[in-house]
């Protein structure tokens, strides 16, 4: 069933996008044959690159050079590179509440900045020396969802060695059961290919940044 976007959202994200500064790139990977949410998830870029001509769409296969080059493991897959080629990701539907937080990622990866503190930004700077990856688990029914999600995304533009992945929970079970996830929002936090950190439930910048420190090892703040 095609995904319907009322007019006055399309005309409020139409606003919102008058503040992109640079051309941002979207590379949206599909599964070959049946996959529930490639066409939906195609249409919703498709409606959105409509909106700004500084949105680009690279429509791509599971078994394309840039699937292996950027590791992607499962369909549908969204990266997005902005200002830089930024490690912001998508697996699922950006759907639902998880709709509003991809528009607001598509801004800021075009400015290369966000809305987070000095001080923390700093710290993630210098105190993230190795490659780190935060999962968080949603729904599109979640309204607490996409306040993970944006802190996630807004480290990963702070600091190229950490991937910011958005899982849809319900599309990919096998995971989120690997995971436990019974609530969402599920951050898990990986250092190298180890988990080290789990937690439920939208934290305040500050407590995520902590979090990241203690599965890096780091002293807290």
């Amino acid at each position: 069933m095609p995904i319907e976007i009322g007019e006055e959202t399309l005309g409020h994200v139409k606003r919102m996008f008058g503040a992109i500064e640079n051309d941002v790139k979207i590379y949206f990977f599909r599964k070959e044959g049946e996959c529930m949410y490639c066409d939906d998830t195609e249409q919703i870029l498709d409606t959105l690159a409509g909106l700004s001509d500084k949105i680009h769409i690279l429509k791509l296969g599971e078994r394309s050079k840039e699937a292996r080059k950027y590791g992607i493991p499962m369909f549908p897959a969204i990266l997005i590179h902005g200002k830089h080629p930024y490690n912001i990701r998508y697996f699922g539907i950006p759907a639902g509440y998880e709709f509003g937080a991809f528009v607001e990622d598509l801004i800021d990866v075009s400015r290369g900045d966000v809305d987070i503190e000095p001080e923390l930004k700093n710290i993630i700077r210098k105190r993230v020396r190795r490659p780190l990856r935060i999962m968080v688990f949603v729904t599109p029914t979640c309204p607490y969802c996409p306040l993970a999600v944006r802190t996630s995304h807004k480290l990963a533009i702070v600091n190229d060695l950490i991937t910011g992945d958005t899982i849809e929970a319900l599309e990919f079970q096998e995971l989120a059961s690997r995971y436990f996830v019974y609530a969402v929002p599920k951050v898990v936090i990986q250092v190298g290919s180890e988990d080290k950190v789990e937690f439920e439930g939208p934290l305040p910048t500050q407590h995520f940044v902590e979090k990241i420190l203690e599965a890096l090892g780091e002293d807290a703040l």
